[in-house]
């Protein structure tokens, strides 16, 4: 559901508030910014409304990286050679793919539904066809493992009092100009990158402050049905207020922590822009036990990587 408010009156009464306290906001402790008071104030908001923004933290080189590498990818991947596997958070086409419920542990593509056409042949360039890529960039390509386990990522993880990290998947997410589908999410915590300017038009995150205190019981899980789709959800979508999320439109370089509880969403992309941005999810193994239910799962070939005790 759309905001009534034009994006012009958006932009006046909403988003430039936001984004001039976003650019306020303290910067977390990393090797070369440590602060008592930055600390308190980041962490803070941080458990009161289950997001925070951090403009700047990574720089112009750092997000240039990821980007190349990613093109990198893209132009290296044959489309014939990988299962034409859609990926949406509204029907769910990829809970019937093999392609989707193995990607845990290696790096695949999954495209837009307005990409393929009714053979699932590609109708539109291949950089502009895909949604994602996952869910192993942090750990087989190492652009991302650089960044992913870098000393600023650890030194954020310490300040969430995280004991034992663990990196557990990672995407790079398009959201391509004209055909980004909407997006609904949940994680464990996540580490949203923007690695070029996110808008109002090109498909800022939107989230609901403190909707991590009353979290859903919903769970995305293995289906132990195996006669029916090889994953699907333990209830029915929660009731949903569109009326109590606020945008967070970010520069480049922003990273966006987000609990995993707080909903959070994007819309679809209406610009002729692109929005790229980098994500990894983190849980705490430490006194916890991973749900065996859940649609990600460990392999032998790659256990959940421990976030402090692996070097970039």
């Amino acid at each position: 559901m759309e905001n009534p408010l034009s994006p012009e009156l958006l932009s006046q009464t909403i988003v430039a508030p936001i984004l001039s306290m976003m650019l306020k906001t303290i910067a977390i402790e990393t090797e070369t910014h440590i602060s008592n008071k930055g600390k308190s104030v980041t962490a803070s908001q941080y458990r009161r409304e289950g997001c925070v923004c951090v403009p700047g933290f990574l720089t112009d080189d750092e997000a240039n990286s990821l980007r190349a590498s990613c093109r990198r990818l893209v132009e290296e991947m044959d489309p014939t050679q990988h299962t034409p596997t859609i990926f949406s958070t509204s029907d769910h086409n990829q809970s019937r793919s093999s392609y989707f419920v193995d990607s845990g542990d290696k790096v695949h593509f999954f495209f837009e539904p307005e990409a393929l056409d009714e053979n699932s042949k590609l109708k539109v360039d291949k950089h502009r066809s895909l949604n994602k890529i996952g869910h192993a960039l942090h750990w087989l390509v190492p652009e991302f493992k650089k960044v992913s386990f870098s000393t600023k990522m650890k030194a954020v993880a310490r300040q969430l009092r995280f004991v034992s990290p663990a990196v557990v998947q990672s995407m790079y997410i398009f959201k391509q100009p004209g055909i980004g589908g909407e997006g609904q999410f949940m994680s464990c915590v996540g580490f949203w990158f923007a690695l070029e300017d996110v808008t109002l038009e090109n498909g800022c995150l939107w989230y609901s402050p403190g909707s991590h205190n009353n979290p859903t019981s919903r769970r995305f899980i293995r289906n132990p049905d195996e006669t029916g789709d090889l994953t699907c959800f333990t209830a029915p979508p929660d009731p949903d207020d569109p009326t109590k999320y606020i945008p967070i439109p970010v520069p480049k370089g922003t990273l966006v922590l987000i609990n995993g509880q707080v909903d959070h969403k994007s819309k679809k992309n209406t610009s002729p822009n692109s929005r790229h941005i980098y994500t990894f999810h983190v849980i705490e193994r430490h006194d916890t036990t991973w749900d065996p239910r859940n649609w990600l799962q460990p392999t032998p070939e790659m256990p959940f990587t421990g976030l402090y005790e692996n070097e970039p």
